[in-house]
C-alpha cells in the first residue's frame, strides 16, 4: 500500500467507502491519437493511473514526513523515459520545512482545501494549491510518478476509443451536465453561477457516471491535474512512451476544474472538460484550481 494510505480510513468514492489510493483498472497501452487528432499519433505502454485525485488526507501524510519526504535524485521517473526523474536542482523549489510547506498550500482564504488540522472536514476533498514541484515530490514519495501527458490523454480519451469526454460512450457523445463532472461553479448543485468552496467536491463524487474507460473518476472537472511534460504548443512528432523534457515556460496540465474561466466559449459546452483540452502553467504557481493524480508502472 502507498505510504499516504497506510492506516488511512477508506472514505473516497461515491459511497465514501473506497481506499483513497485505489488504482483503477490498468490501462493496457496501445496507440491512439493525441487530442483526438490523426496528426498526432502516440503509443504508450501499459500503466496504472490512480482512480482518484490526491486527497487532503493523503497529502497530510506527506506533510507529516516532510522534509524527509523530499525526493532523492532520479525518484519518480518513468522507467522507459531517460531523464524523467527528480532533478537535484529542483529541490530549491520545494519549501524548506513542514511549516513552510503548510504555508505554501494555504494559498487562498476561500478555496484552499488544506486545513492545518484534521478537524476541518476536508480530508476527502482533492488537495489543491499544489505547484508542479510539490505534486511531483508527493507522487515520488508515495511510490508513484506524474503521468506523462500522453498517458493522461490516453486515459481520458479511452485509448483507441477516442472519447470526446472521459465518459463518452459512444466516443462521439458530448453529453455534459453536472451529474458527469464537477464544473461551472455548480459542484454543490446550486444554480447561483457564483463559485463557493462547496463547489469543490469529494473525489469520486460523480462516479461511476463520469468515470473514464478504466475507472478513473474526475478526469474532467473538480481540479486540473499536473502532468510530467513541459508544455509546448506542438507535440513531439514521434511518440512512443514519450514526454516533452525540453525546458519551456510552463508544465502541462489537463482536466478542467470546478470553476470556469474561458470567456470565449459558452459554458454549456464545457470545453475545458474535453479529453483533448490542454494547457500549461508556470510550475511554481500554486492555484486552487490544480491538484495531482499519481501514475504507476505495473
Amino acid at each position: 500500500m502507498p505510504p499516504s494510505c497506510v492506516g488511512l480510513a477508506e472514505t473516497c468514492g461515491p459511497g465514501s467507502d473506497e481506499s483513497c489510493c485505489a488504482t483503477a483498472e490498468a490501462a493496457p497501452g496501445g496507440t491512439f491519437n493525441r487530442d483526438n487528432d490523426t496528426r498526432y499519433p502516440a503509443t504508450v505502454s501499459g500503466f496504472l493511473l490512480e482512480r482518484f485525485e490526491v486527497t487532503v488526507g493523503r497529502f497530510r501524510r506527506f506533510v507529516e514526513a516532510y522534509p524527509g519526504s523530499k525526493p532523492a535524485p532520479g525518484a519518480g521517473a518513468h522507467p522507459l523515459i531517460e531523464g524523467s526523474g527528480w532533478n537535484a536542482e529542483w529541490t530549491s523549489n520545494l519549501p524548506a520545512d513542514a511549516a513552510a510547506l503548510k504555508a505554501a498550500v494555504n494559498c487562498s482564504p476561500t478555496y484552499k482545501t488544506w486545513r492545518d488540522d484534521t478537524d476541518g472536514g476536508t480530508e476527502h476533498l482533492p488537495m489543491n494549491c499544489l505547484n508542479w514541484y510539490v505534486a511531483f515530490a508527493f507522487c515520488a514519495w508515495d511510490g508513484g510518478r506524474l503521468a506523462t501527458e500522453a498517458e493522461w490523454n490516453y486515459a481520458a480519451a479511452g485509448g483507441d476509443e477516442q472519447r470526446a469526454y472521459p465518459w463518452s460512450n459512444p466516443a462521439s457523445s458530448t453529453r455534459i451536465d453536472n451529474s458527469y463532472a464537477v464544473y461551472d461553479c455548480a459542484g454543490d448543485r446550486s444554480a447561483s453561477g457564483e463559485c463557493a468552496f462547496s463547489d469543490i467536491q469529494a473525489v469520486g463524487s460523480r462516479s461511476p457516471k463520469g468515470d473514464g474507460r478504466w475507472g478513473q473518476a474526475d478526469l474532467a472537472g473538480n481540479l486540473g491535474e499536473w502532468v510530467l511534460d513541459w508544455y509546448a504548443a506542438n507535440y513531439p512528432s514521434e511518440c512512443n512512451d514519450c514526454a516533452n523534457l525540453i525546458d519551456a515556460t510552463g508544465r502541462g496540465f489537463r482536466g478542467g476544474n470546478f470553476d470556469f474561466d474561458d470567456s470565449e466559449q459558452p459554458r454549456s459546452t464545457a470545453p475545458d472538460l474535453l479529453s483533448s483540452r490542454r494547457n500549461g502553467l508556470v510550475p511554481l504557481i500554486s492555484s486552487t484550481l490544480f491538484g495531482a493524480r499519481c501514475a504507476r508502472t505495473p
